[in-house]
């Protein structure tokens, strides 16, 4: 097992709170890494927050491949999540092993995809073959146009139960990790408590053993930011002024300085 890996399981056996990130290049996953994170998510929301999209459904197996080789340049010791994009792992087994391979080559320690119960199989015969997977339940934004809005999971007792089910059976057929999106705070508390292996939370409360957020709503540079997340700087407001006060010195001619006939 990597040192990485290491990390996590411990953290999990020792009851230590980890924290991650998204990043979608290497800058910023080098301040991932410098500001001592335990991971890096190289999201399929790279569609909504760098292309400008207004769901995740339009990335490809090749621009996620693209971010993740950048990603995992800079990312130290963190380790290193990337999502399966829509439309590269649910047609077959042999499909989602082709696509988690082609992450895992760009760099990529685990593989991320969508889906409960329908999705073991997939689980299983790519953690049978050695390859790290993180199974994403709750709100999971790939279908997020068949319910026509992102909506929370998990609210009846019925879905309860059934987020629960799919968690025990994702984790059984061989899911290292289990992430939870958008789920009530008692639900995944039980989820997390009743798993053998990590849980990562995202709007899913603070019983989870680990935390993920977005990388632009961490630093306030989302347009849109969801009730859950949380802005731990104004990072809108501090770029857009240093890019004014730029601007400014060079229309004024105090940019760039004038240098000797020598220089």
């Amino acid at each position: 097992m990597s040192k990485k890996l290491e990390v996590w399981r411990r953290g999990k056996a020792e009851g230590k709170k980890l924290s991650l990130v998204t990043a979608y290049d290497h800058a910023f996953a080098r301040l991932a890494a410098r500001a001592g994170l335990d991971g890096v998510l190289v999201g399929d929301s790279l569609a909504m927050v760098v292309q400008g999209q207004s769901d995740t459904l339009g990335v490809d197996l090749h621009t996620m491949c693209y971010h993740t080789a950048m990603v995992a340049r800079g990312a130290g010791n963190c380790l290193v999540f990337a999502d399966l994009p829509l439309g590269s792992y649910e047609g077959s087994l042999a499909q989602a092993w082709d696509a988690s391979v082609a992450l895992l080559k760009a760099g990529a320690d685990v593989v991320k995809l969508e889906g409960g119960a329908e999705m073991a199989d997939t689980v299983a015969f790519c953690a049978q073959r050695g390859i790290n997977v993180c199974a994403h339940l709750g709100l999971t934004p790939q279908r997020v146009r068949r319910w026509g809005t992102f909506r929370r999971a998990g609210k009846t007792a019925d879905e309860a139960a059934r987020l629960e089910a799919d968690a025990a059976l994702l984790a059984e057929a061989g899911a290292a990790f289990l992430l939870l999106e958008a789920v009530p705070q008692e639900v995944a508390a039980r989820i997390t408590r009743n798993s053998p292996v990590p849980v990562i939370g995202i709007g899913a409360g603070p019983d989870t053993d680990a935390q993920v957020l977005v990388l632009h709503d961490v630093l306030g540079l989302s347009e849109h930011t969801p009730g859950f997340a949380r802005a731990f700087m104004e990072g809108a407001e501090i770029v857009t002024d240093a890019l004014r006060n730029y601007a400014d010195a060079v229309r004024q001619g105090h940019f760039p300085p004038a240098t000797g006939a020598s220089d």
